[in-house]
């Protein structure tokens, strides 16, 4: 009996692994069974990830994370958002075409911050993958 009840746990358990396997030939968020197209653009980040290594608390850092398009359509980002409200992205309205580049501005306010800091922009696309990530990294220091 107890053979039998593994042997069903670990069916399952094969069948599901499979099962997560499958849907990631689909396009990010879709309900059904799109396959993302090789024309589909493709955003590529000159730095995915800034280092803006030690501030004071309460000082404000700029990024600039500059990108390309290298896909074969134009690159449209509906939505870029962060992990609090302390960082702030302001994406390009226009889309940008193949072969261009664009910036996503970041802003960071480190006010009632301290130590080490990671802050993930999730960017939002019709690139190929869909989402997209950058970080802000550093360490904030405590005013004396």
């Amino acid at each position: 009996m107890k053979k039998i009840f593994i042997l069903a746990i670990a069916a399952l358990s094969f069948t599901a692994c499979r099962n997560a396997n499958n849907s990631t030939d689909k396009v990010a968020g879709s309900k059904g069974n799109t396959v993302v197209s090789p024309d589909a653009p493709v955003i590529v980040f000159e730095r995915e990830i800034f280092d803006f290594e030690k501030v004071d608390q309460g000082e404000k850092v700029t990024h600039d994370f500059k990108f390309k398009n290298t896909g074969k359509s134009p690159l449209i980002i509906s939505n870029a958002t962060a992990t609090c409200g302390c960082t702030v992205p302001v994406v390009p309205t226009e889309p940008i075409l193949p072969g261009k580049e664009g910036v996503i501005k970041v802003v960071f306010n480190s006010e009632g911050k301290e130590g080490m800091q990671d802050k993930v922009i999730t960017v939002n696309s019709n690139a190929n993958p869909a989402i997209s990530t950058v970080h802000l990294v550093g360490d904030v220091r405590v005013k004396k």
